[in-house]
């Protein structure tokens, strides 16, 4: 069994001055902090999803990964600041520091915020939501532990995030 080990985010938010929606994840996987970028595990299915449902080919490197998301107008961050866990286990969250997410909100026209799974909402509506005083929207996880969902339903499920990001 993997101990527990105290990870700060490694990764900056990812939004420009025309975001206008924000997704939170709860905290970099270990593939993806081995990978250096937001879902970075082969089998996560964040990239295809977002990439379908904007009629773009799935991007393959970091650069690609953030123009996607500012085509889209799509701002990418995570609840977590820092915390305690073991692996790669949402379930082994402890000790939480959240991110200050008015970095983005005060700089992005952002209409509505996503959380990529239950844990980023439930983190996000336990330490964030008084903050921010905004509510978020649970989709589906994109995390190849997430075997209930398959891409096609990931993506009929995600398809709500394209309305808001067109400023609709």
């Amino acid at each position: 069994m993997a101990e527990y080990e105290k990870i700060k985010q490694p990764f900056e938010p990812v939004y420009d001055k025309d975001s206008r929606i924000l997704i939170l994840g709860s905290l970099p996987s270990v593939k993806s902090r081995e990978n250096g970028f937001y879902y970075g595990h082969p089998q996560n299915r964040f990239w295809k999803v977002i990439a379908d449902i904007y009629g773009s080919t799935a991007p393959v490197n970091i650069e690609e990964k953030k123009e996607l998301l500012h085509q889209c107008k799509i701002a990418l961050w995570d609840v977590i600041e820092s915390c305690e866990i073991k692996g790669s286990s949402d379930s082994s969250i402890r000790d939480v520091k959240t991110a200050d997410l008015r970095m983005i909100l005060n700089q992005c026209p952002i209409e509505e915020l996503f959380a990529n799974g239950k844990t980023a909402e439930k983190l996000y509506n336990k330490f964030s939501r008084t903050e921010t005083g905004r509510q978020i929207i649970a989709l589906p996880s994109t995390s190849p532990a997430n075997a209930a969902y398959s891409l096609e339903k990931l993506i009929r499920r995600w398809s709500v995030i394209r309305e808001p990001a067109e400023g609709k």
